[in-house]
């Protein structure tokens, strides 16, 4: 090959690889985008999700279909996106459970921080802390006292080992010296339906489950676990408030990606989602549901991940907490 041939060909490859890059980085996707849900539908997660998916799909002009791929608490979801296509055709609604607890208390098929990609914030609440009529508290110092005088007697209901509200409960234990004894269930329906039937003293609730039973004076609720009391709940105090500075245990999602998908990519989810997050019509329509839009940078969303992985891991150590 002489050198006018050598030139040819390497501009002849160099367009090539400016194309294949152009395809590569095609926003949105030249198919329909899967965003996916680690719970079954009807849940919190799952309508926050049909939300957003519905006005993302209208803004960036393509279909944005929900997949919900309910199971082991969120974690056959998460692990199904760590290995999903690159090209930006898949998202996934991660939780904290998944994302930030689960990876300490259990074998899981992904890294959160290797095999996923940090997209935008997208939703939290907090959890609240009812109990049933019969336990004789009223607010959350007598419930305090109560579990300090009959060590190991009080016991506190969750979704499941690992979740969310297990791990707001054995954080409460921690920060108020106290030892509860942690009764996980299959969901929020049967923990609740226990605590109305006295058969379990106390859960930390999300507030939708609750809130009816609230409002119908069927279980006391004592404290919210945000920093801030949420605008439907203006009435209850904060774990914070109530003596606890800086406690919070928010339930929270976020969007993902799969790992490698390219930063191009990942950059241009991230302004759509934003702006999705930011329109009044749908934050009305989450809030009405109990949630808050989180919206964030890449990089936000990367660093709150790893300042409640450190927060979770360190109680799960501390607790001595597994999956069991």
């Amino acid at each position: 090959m002489n050198k006018r041939q050598l030139l040819h060909a390497t501009a002849a490859a160099a367009v090539l690889c400016m194309a294949a890059a152009t395809h590569a980085q095609d926003f949105p996707p030249k198919k329909p985008v899967t965003l996916v849900v680690g719970f079954a539908p009807g849940g919190a997660a799952d309508a926050a999700a049909r939300l957003i998916a519905k006005k993302l799909g209208e803004d960036v002009g393509q279909t944005v279909i929900v997949d919900n791929k309910a199971g082991a608490g969120g974690n056959i979801a998460h692990q199904y996106v760590a290995h999903g296509p690159t090209d930006g055709s898949m998202l996934l609604f991660g939780s904290i459970g998944p994302l930030t607890i689960a990876p300490h208390v259990m074998k899981v098929g992904y890294d959160p921080f290797k095999d996923l990609a940090a997209v935008s914030g997208g939703v939290n609440f907090p959890n609240v802390l009812v109990v049933h009529k019969g336990l004789g508290v009223k607010d959350l110092a007598e419930f305090v006292a109560l579990s300090k005088k009959k060590p190991g007697s009080v016991d506190f209901a969750s979704t499941g080992a690992g979740s969310a509200s297990h791990l707001a409960g054995e954080l409460f234990n921690q920060r108020a010296n106290i030892d509860m004894v942690h009764v996980p269930y299959k969901g929020g329906a049967p923990a609740l339906q226990d605590l109305l039937g006295q058969r379990i003293a106390s859960y930390f609730s999300a507030p939708p489950t609750a809130l009816p039973h609230v409002e119908a004076g069927n279980v006391i609720p004592l404290a919210t676990t945000g920093l801030t009391r949420p605008a439907y709940m203006p009435n209850i105090p904060t774990v914070a408030e109530s003596g606890y500075l800086g406690f919070e245990a928010l339930n929270w999602y976020a969007f993902v990606a799969p790992g490698k998908t390219s930063v191009a990519i990942l950059e241009r989810w991230n302004q759509a989602i934003v702006k999705v997050l930011a329109d009044p019509g749908v934050k009305e329509a989450l809030n009405k549901h109990g949630l808050t839009p989180q919206p964030t940078t890449r990089a936000q969303l990367t660093d709150f991940m790893k300042r409640e992985d450190a927060k979770w891991s360190a109680i799960v150590r501390e607790r001595k907490i597994t999956a069991n």
